[in-house]
């Protein structure tokens, strides 16, 4: 597991934001060449994961917490170049906005999370004990994964 913080920006963000996503992807891209070059992109899925989004609106030179976000998974495994979950029209006024610039995510983390977790080899017996919360959303219908 590999950790990388500095993203919580309530301020500062145009300044430091660009130079974060600049860092993770380099990271991701040289993280994916590595396991192509070691022929276990198939054994290897990564992801990113938060336990929050940010805001649409300022706070004057931040955003504060949120509730949607965005997430990506790769890895030789993956059904890439898709997006999962529905994509909100992005707007303060918008009806996905609920509140002080806020999205309503289309799509739970457990719902990502109970795909990742049955890839790794979890079964769906087990699922409740690893994502308590799962039991509220319909799973394994993102297809994540290749078949």
């Amino acid at each position: 597991m590999v950790g990388m913080g500095g993203f919580d920006l309530h301020d500062f963000l145009p300044d430091q934001h660009p130079a974060l996503l600049q860092k993770l992807s380099t990271a991701s891209l040289e993280f994916d060449d590595a396991m192509r070059y070691l022929g276990t992109s198939s054994q290897v899925s990564s992801f990113t994961a938060s336990d929050f989004g940010r805001t649409l609106s300022s706070n004057g030179d931040g955003s504060d917490h949120g509730w949607g976000s965005h997430h990506f998974v790769m890895g030789g495994a993956v059904q890439g170049g898709q997006y999962f979950g529905q994509a909100p029209e992005i707007g303060i006024t918008h009806n996905a906005q609920v509140g002080s610039g806020r999205l309503l995510p289309s799509t739970s983390t457990d719902q990502m999370g109970a795909e990742l977790a049955q890839w790794f080899g979890v079964s769906k017996t087990d699922m409740p004990a690893v994502l308590p919360n799962a039991t509220n959303f319909d799973l394994y219908k993102l297809g994540l994964f290749k078949v």
